[in-house]
């Protein structure tokens, strides 16, 4: 893995990603673009991968340095699927999480327990450089349901309303350090973490 004095650019402005992924790639300097004063990829691919390799790519081309970016989001099955890659903008461009999560619930209005099922799926790039022909993609996937209303102050995004496991708790319910185990985005950078130590 990349030593303390190497430094890899996220390709994320979301402080809550940044924490998440430091926490998981420790001791691995992470420098948010904006700190670089780069702004954010067009998101136009079509499904998880493809937006996690255009916003790595799109970091390390400004920048120079090794890139990481993350795609991720909720699909619900009673909405087949959605809100899917636009999970960030379910509300509309610029929306907040607790416009997403107002939308969604309005959406499962009336929609019983047990066909609320649902999961997080999160996607990673990670590039050596721009040019980078094989980049490094690590996937994760956690299963849960969704909840007729947002309970817990930890997390962020569709945290509050994703019940985990048996649906007694939701993600914004867990301890970090639980949530780092067991979580789509947790799973995804422990296999990068194995990957990178590989290199």
């Amino acid at each position: 893995m990349p030593g303390t004095r190497s430094a890899i650019v996220l390709a994320s402005g979301n402080p809550a990603k940044r924490a998440e992924i430091e926490r998981m790639l420790s001791p691995v300097r992470i420098i948010p673009q904006a700190e670089l004063f780069v702004g954010d990829a067009e998101e136009t691919g079509l499904s998880f991968t493809e937006n996690a390799i255009l916003k790595a790519r799109f970091a390390a081309e400004r920048t120079g340095l090794p890139s990481l970016a993350d795609d991720s989001g909720l699909e619900t099955d009673a909405l087949g699927g959605a809100p899917g890659v636009r999970s960030a903008r379910f509300a509309g461009e610029g929306a907040s999480d607790d416009d997403n999560l107002r939308k969604l619930l309005a959406e499962l209005k009336g929609v019983p327990d047990d066909r609320r099922t649902a999961r997080f799926r999160c996607v990673i790039c990670f590039l050596r450089h721009a040019g980078d022909p094989i980049p490094l993609i690590c996937e994760g996937t956690w299963e849960g349901s969704i909840a007729q209303s947002p309970r817990g102050t930890n997390g962020f995004g569709y945290d509050p309303v994703f019940l985990v496991g048996n649906g007694s708790l939701t993600a914004a319910e867990l301890d970090p350090a639980i949530k780092d185990r067991l979580s789509h985005r947790g799973q995804a950078l422990a296999e990068l973490a194995r990957q990178l130590a590989g290199c």
